[in-house]
């Protein structure tokens, strides 16, 4: 059976019958988020621009590591990345994604303030 897109369905949908790139997005993101520390700094992303500084604070571990899996989110063009000045400060590119990180947080960590 072959599920069909409705055609009032967004340019860039999720297509179930795999046609299109869509599917590959919905993988890259599906990937990023099984890790812990990317899922993490994806949560602390959803407020807006942070530099690699506050994010290394908020999730609690070395710079280098924070860095690296910023690497890998902006190589999954899941975050973006904007210089002021000396600083370097990422946000997540993507609504969607803030979308799903968003529900996951909410399900997850049911806090007053979001944070797990």
């Amino acid at each position: 059976m072959t599920a069909n897109v409705p055609s009032s369905a967004p340019q860039g949908a999720f297509d179930p019958s795999g046609q299109g790139e869509a599917l590959g997005r919905a993988v890259a993101l599906l990937r990023a988020l099984g890790h812990e520390g990317r899922l993490e700094i994806l949560c602390n992303l959803i407020g807006g621009e942070r530099n690699v500084s506050d994010l290394t604070q908020a999730v609690g571990t070395s710079q280098p590591a924070v860095s690296q899996q910023l690497m890998r989110l902006r190589a999954e063009g899941l975050v973006k990345s904007r210089r002021q000045g000396k600083m370097i400060l990422y946000s997540i590119a993507q609504s969607e994604v803030v979308q799903i990180v968003s529900a996951l947080r909410d399900a997850y960590c049911p806090t007053e303030n979001g944070a797990c």
